[in-house]
């Protein structure tokens, strides 16, 4: 029987480009969407489409014992195309809920479904002030801070429930994202990771690396991503060479 992965956010910019990965290297994949429309879409790219709502932890629950997926990855966001500046407060709301309650949500299905290994999309630009470039350890911005202390609490709880969890834990800190299917086609800051280099450092740590958190970003002086290149042999500067 081929192993399964269950990819949440199959339709989501990194999501896109990590599925040609996963079915390169013989994964049954598949994929949540909340769109019947996207569901076509994903059917077309190889993945077996799960039209689901996160938030709906039982019918989550329900899917993933279906499955029984040895690997299940959490790439799930929701922000406005192009970080459209005049939507992104509502997103950013959002965006915390999803990395608090879906989460739990994803992290329950995945033990019940009886998975070993979960992989979960976290953040690398919220750390505090201090000297760079950040490593892993380094403290985040307070959850008192003005406009990105949802934020941060959002990102605190998706990263303690993964690594807590009684199953291989790995949080992923990607940069702010570039690249097709983002809005962006060159680096939006310091820190920043293309599209299918964030892709590929999911793509690896689906058989890579011990549990914890690894930085994912470029090495311009913002960040390091050492630990990432050294557990998974991740390197920035890897492009798929295919649209999609």
């Amino acid at each position: 029987m081929t192993a399964c992965v269950f990819l949440a956010g199959a339709s989501g910019a990194i999501g896109r480009r990590l599925v040609p990965l996963l079915l390169e290297n013989g994964w049954r994949v598949f994929g949540s969407t909340r769109s019947g429309d996207k569901a076509a879409e994903l059917r077309l790219a190889g993945v077996e489409p799960v039209v689901v709502d996160v938030f709906d932890a039982d019918a989550l629950r329900n899917h993933l014992y279906e499955i029984l997926p040895e690997v299940v990855i959490h790439q799930l966001t929701d922000l406005p195309y192009a970080l459209e500046a005049s939507k992104m407060t509502a997103a950013l709301a959002r965006n915390a809920r999803l990395r608090d309650v879906g989460t739990r949500n994803l992290v329950a299905a995945a033990l019940h479904a009886g998975a070993g290994r979960l992989i979960a999309q976290s953040i690398s630009f919220i750390y505090d002030e201090g000297a760079e470039p950040h490593r892993e350890t380094d403290p985040l911005l307070p959850v008192t801070h003005p406009a990105y202390g949802e934020t941060v609490q959002g990102v605190l709880s998706l990263e303690r429930q993964v690594i807590e969890a009684p199953l291989e834990g790995i949080v992923l800190r990607y940069g702010l994202i570039y690249g097709p299917g983002t809005g962006f086609d060159a680096p939006i800051a310091p820190g920043s990771v293309h599209v299918d280099a964030a892709a590929k450092a999911a793509e690896l740590a689906v058989t890579r690396g011990e549990r914890g958190i690894y930085n994912v970003t470029e090495s311009d002086g913002a960040t390091l991503s050492d630990k990432a290149i050294a557990s998974f042999g991740w390197d920035s500067s890897w492009r798929s060479g295919t649209a999609v």
